[in-house]
């Protein structure tokens, strides 16, 4: 009897374990900003990005904390807190900048202060800023970003500090060697739920680069 209940128990947790696999990269398949790519070396690539809206959040704190604070107030916005009381779709990624400069002349150097960063959805590409819905909101800012080329590395696994400064570095070293001049902080982008399992997820680290460039 009880190794019965062992292996119904054993049947529940797989199912479960599964379910988390599986439910993650489902609920991501959500629309995503339309790019281009221009070239593509291993896990780096030079993207061309349409223009787009995004709703931005500037939050401060750790990076960590920043990012959840800023979904936050971005999701009761899109989850109805608008002048239209409408919801608004769930796009992917949800990016986060730190609002630090980066010298022209010394692509590696960061100046600023790293203790605020902005949080960003991507709206729906059916929107435009006249149909959007309003922010009640005043932390919630409607931005339009024209378009932008990036060089973007791509990543699994659980993008913690280390990770994010490592995969920084590499994308810094990718740059450097073909002489791309950063016009931006590093913007990390998520494209997944905090419950997806590690190994199925997608992080990016991008910076903007001159249009020209690639």
């Amino acid at each position: 009897m009880r190794r019965k209940y062992m292996w119904r128990l054993i049947a529940v947790v797989a199912v479960v374990l599964l379910g988390a696999a599986l439910w993650g990269p489902i609920v991501s398949n959500v629309e995503q900003p339309k790019y281009q790519m221009v070239e593509s070396s291993g896990n780096i690539e030079i993207r061309d990005y349409a223009p787009m809206i995004v709703a931005e959040a500037e939050v401060s704190g750790d990076r960590r904390d920043a990012i959840s604070k800023g979904f936050r107030i971005i999701a009761d916005y899109i989850f109805g807190n608008n002048t239209a009381a409408h919801k608004v779709p769930m796009t992917a990624p949800v990016t986060q900048q730190g609002s630090e400069k980066i010298a022209m002349t010394a692509p590696v150097t960061q100046q600023g202060d790293r203790n605020t960063w902005k949080v960003r959805f991507i709206m729906p590409s059916s929107y435009t800023m006249e149909t959007l819905p309003k922010p009640n909101n005043p932390a919630v800012e409607l931005k339009e970003i024209g378009a932008k080329r990036y060089a973007v590395i791509s990543f699994s696994g659980m993008a913690g500090e280390d990770s994010l400064k490592r995969r920084t570095k590499e994308l810094n070293a990718f740059m450097s060697a073909k002489n791309l001049t950063p016009l931006s902080a590093p913007n990390y982008a998520f494209y997944n739920p905090p419950w997806t399992l590690p190994f199925l997820r997608r992080n990016e680290v991008m910076v903007e680069i001159p249009a020209s460039a690639g």
